[in-house]
């Protein structure tokens, strides 16, 4: 159940809203900004909750009543929540019909809230007509309405959208936080939580929903398993695995997200860092992510020059950039697998 409790690694956004609420500051507009599966959306219902919950004051959200069930469930008729359609490439879109069908809803009167909420969640996959025909609901929005928008970063919406919302920009969660939480309240054996606690690279949601799905541990090393595949084969071969990556185009995206946390952490490794560097300043971790992957990691990353290890990460994210764009599927993988140091390239530096 979506309450206040379940906000965790974020307590200055919780104390923010909660503010926001007990001194009646509500705004129309917030934009909760963050990575993929830090928590947006779980904040956003409970902000929903706590704005509707018929509890008395001091415990709302109480995550009990009819109001804060019917939210948890996306349920509730006066809360709406608007997510990005997704086309047969994968490529997830927010389009002008959604927000039209939004905004006549939300100019009807509440049934039962006391404020209509919509959550409209990743709204940089709005496009162009999309985010216009909302921007005229942000400069002239319905009485009684809160719209709560998430994004990854507040740089990739229009300045004139950001700048009509009060930012809530979540920060990734500490990894110990996460390993202890995966224990303590989902039960995770000490090992996996471990594990996952460092591949989610702050984002709770992501370690919660890979602890209860073993396919994502298991599609993660079919990536790897591809990656080094790779770096194992000539030129040759590594055609030959791009024309087999394309086949599946839908699926790059994910895994050229895997390959770019493989070549992160080597480039850590490369310039000096190592699996157990202390905290930054923001709490985080300067720590390598795959863990499992220590001993390869320390390999290569004595074998391969430092220059090439950081060219390599830079063309793992140009190639996701490349995708995002509609480019040519199999020649951004062969122009990406072209830049990866072949078999005993820099060996004996």
């Amino acid at each position: 159940m979506t309450t206040w409790h379940n906000i965790l690694g974020h307590a200055w956004a919780v104390a923010l809203l909660a503010g926001d609420i007990r001194h009646g500051r509500v705004g129309h507009a917030y934009l909760i900004t963050g990575p993929e599966q830090i928590g947006k959306t779980t904040l956003a219902r409970a902000f929903a909750q706590a704005l509707n919950c018929t509890a008395v004051a001091a415990e709302r959200p109480c995550g009990n009543c009819r109001a804060c069930r019917l939210i948890a469930a996306d349920h509730h008729p006066d809360v709406r929540l608007v997510t990005p359609e997704i086309s047969g490439r994968g490529k997830a879109t927010l389009r002008i019909a959604q927000i039209r069908e939004l905004l006549q809803a939300l100019n009807l009167s509440a049934y039962e809230a006391r404020a209509k909420v919509a959550i409209l969640k990743q709204f940089d996959a709005a496009n162009a007509n999309a985010a216009n025909a909302f921007l005229k609901t942000l400069e002239e929005p319905p009485p009684n309405v809160v719209l709560i928008l998430t994004a990854t970063d507040a740089d990739t919406l229009l300045p004139t959208i950001a700048s009509r919302c009060r930012t809530v920009a979540l920060r990734p969660a500490p990894t110990p936080l996460i390993e202890e939480s995966l224990m303590t309240r989902w039960q995770v054996k000490a090992e996996k939580a471990h594990l996952l606690a460092h591949l989610a690279d702050g984002r709770l949601g992501w370690a919660v929903r890979a602890s209860q799905d073993e396919s994502r541990l298991q599609n993660r090393q079919k990536q790897l398993a591809a990656l080094h595949e790779a770096l194992a084969g000539a030129r040759v071969a590594r055609f030959d695995l791009a024309e087999r990556l394309a086949r599946k185009a839908e699926e790059l995206p994910d895994l050229l997200r895997t390959w770019l946390s493989w070549w992160r952490d080597l480039a850590l490794l490369a310039h000096g860092g190592d699996a157990a560097s202390a905290a930054g300043d923001n709490g985080r971790y300067l720590a390598i992510t795959n863990i499992d992957e220590q001993a390869r990691l320390a390999t290569c990353a004595a074998a391969w020059r430092p220059e090439a290890i950081v060219t390599s990460l830079r063309q793992t994210n140009l190639a996701l950039w490349q995708l995002e764009r509609n480019a040519n599927a199999r020649l951004v993988v062969e122009n990406l697998l072209l830049v990866y140091p072949l078999p005993g390239e820099g060996e004996g530096r």
